[in-house]
């Protein structure tokens, strides 16, 4: 990485710009705080074993602070002209305790916290009430902003902590204007973050073409240890041969882990066959299919390894893997449909779907710059998608009656990108608002292909979006086009046996266009050469 430390503070007073920028006129000039609780360390049902801790993405973000039970309360004075004086941002971690330190990882201590977290003071979790108090004695008709109070989206913040407060006659408190502020200034990233989400997608590109080589390395006989060939011991890593999802799946996983990532950014979509027609297909532990194995089997027999090896013969299919990790709470999101059997190729029908998948993709990214509203991006998929499929006879007719008639969203129902930080749909208050006075109102089109856009703003520098278009042939999906007119049934029915393809990269938006952080390739000749080993 760059070595660029996280700037939380700025984080804080960008957002307490905007807060003030959106709060009543009668309190914009009054003095502004912060009290927001981090999460707390989540553990097994029925056990005292931890389970995995990730920071509340808020709380991240303002603090930079991943340590469990921690507090933020921070301070805002909009009329001091010295910037130095306006922020004040107060950090509060838990004290070291002697009777849980032979089983946890203990905080840091003060002293320690203080080289490591960009705020103006660090103090103990307990000394939060005195500091409440401190705040409301010093400044008088504050007001006191909250993430939404009782809602199971963030963590708790005791109310023990907020009674003065509410029972105070001078001081407001409110969680109106926080989040909505939060999750405005979250959508555009600054160098730092950029830097982190370049990580994590550097670390995620090598995981997809880690598990692309391994799927080559069996094409090419390099695998040598296959499972039933009488070996008494478990194999090594390099042993492994990818016969189903689930193995997939831990290679990837195993890739990013191996790295340093500790957690991914979503549940692994690892999809094989026909079943990579299911957008967010979450059970990875299908066999691919083969023999016994039909294409529209959602079985996993456990045969293919114990058969013969002639009848060990995997159909041509392809493989969807929609996977990233996450580096210091920042996400990456890649999808890359790689072509499994036929010697590591894709099949005639699936190359002509993923060649179209990518064409709309690439002509999505040519069009990406600042200003450009997503709502186009999104239609544009629909135009490259009809005139493709008019071109291998899926779709007859006129394009721009197919486009009004909305039959392309039976194929390509979900939207072509999201914002993307900290999680891995981010902000979607403030990138899918319900006002919104921003949507192009000359569109052509169907209301159909907008109904899944979780981004729906004209595009600003520092902004990073996914880029992400499919095709999938998905039976449920496919009963919408049963009766279409523009449908050429006879041709549809050699294309369902390919499932779905999708192809998705990060992007990030810069002043004259756009950057692409996701590394690994994605043209066919490139994906069909290590695929099947031959590079």
């Amino acid at each position: 990485m760059s070595g660029l430390a996280y700037c939380a503070r700025a984080h804080v007073q960008r957002t307490f710009e905007h807060l003030t920028n959106v709060l009543p006129p009668q309190l914009k000039e009054k003095p502004q705080v912060l009290v927001i609780a981090g999460g707390t360390t989540p553990f097994r049902n029925d056990t005292d074993r931890e389970l995995p801790f990730r920071q509340e993405s808020n709380f991240y973000y303002l603090s930079g602070c991943s340590v469990p039970g921690s507090f933020l309360l921070a301070l805002y004075q909009p009329e001091r002209t010295n910037a130095s004086a306006r922020l004040s941002v107060n950090l509060l971690i838990p004290e070291i305790d002697a009777a849980v330190l032979m089983w946890s990882v203990p905080p840091p201590t003060i002293e320690e916290a203080k080289q490591i977290f960009d705020v103006t003071n660090i103090q103990y979790s307990s000394e939060l009430q005195s500091a409440v108090d401190s705040l409301l004695q010093s400044h008088p008709e504050a007001i006191f902003h909250t993430l939404s109070r009782n809602s199971p989206l963030f963590p708790v913040l005791p109310e023990e902590y907020l009674t003065t407060i509410v029972a105070s006659e001078t001081h407001t408190i409110t969680d109106a204007y926080l989040l909505s502020s939060l999750h405005t200034v979250r959508l555009i990233k600054d160098e730092i973050e950029i830097a982190v989400l370049r990580r994590a997608n550097d670390i995620s590109s090598r995981a997809h073409e880690t598990v692309m080589r391994v799927l080559g390395k069996a094409v090419q006989g390099k695998i040598l240890q296959e499972k039933g060939a009488g070996i008494d011991r478990p194999l090594l890593p390099g042993e492994w041969l990818i016969e189903k999802e689930a193995e997939a799946e831990a290679i990837f996983i195993a890739s990013c882990r191996r790295e340093g990532a500790v957690h991914q950014a979503y549940l692994p979509i690892v999809a094989a066959s026909k079943r990579a027609a299911t957008l967010h297909y979450c059970c990875n532990d299908r066999e691919f299919t083969w023999g016994p194995v039909k294409p529209h089997d959602h079985l996993n027999q456990g045969a293919f390894a114990q058969a013969p090896a002639p009848e060990r013969k995997l159909e041509p299919q392809v493989l969807l893997i929609d996977a990233g990790c996450e580096w210091d709470c920042y996400s990456a999101d890649i999808t890359r449909t790689m072509p499994v059997g036929n010697g590591g190729k894709f099949s005639e029908n699936s190359k002509q779907i993923y060649s179209l998948v990518l064409e709309m993709q690439q002509k999505s990214m040519e069009t990406l710059r600042p200003g450009v509203h997503w709502d186009t991006i999104q239609l544009l998929c629909h135009e490259i998608l009809v005139e493709g499929f008019l071109k291998l006879g899926l779709f007859k007719g006129s394009k721009d009656k197919i486009l009004r008639s909305g039959i392309s969203s039976a194929f390509f129902p979900h939207g072509v990108g999201h914002s993307l930080g900290m999680d891995v749909h981010d902000v979607p208050s403030a990138s899918k608002p319900a006002v919104n006075s921003t949507i192009p109102q000359d569109n052509v089109g169907h209301p159909n292909f907008y109904t899944y856009l979780r981004l729906r703003l004209p595009l600003a520098e520092g902004m990073v979006v996914t880029v992400e278009p499919g095709i999938y042939f998905h039976e449920h999906l496919l009963k919408t086009a049963e009766e279409s007119e523009y449908v050429n049934h006879d041709v549809l029915n050699k294309y369902r046996e390919v499932g779905g393809v999708r192809i998705e990269d990060d992007v990030l938006i810069t002043s004259d266009g756009h950057e692409n952080l996701t590394k690994v390739r994605s043209d066919v000749e490139w994906l069909e050469l290590v695929c099947s080993g031959e590079i």
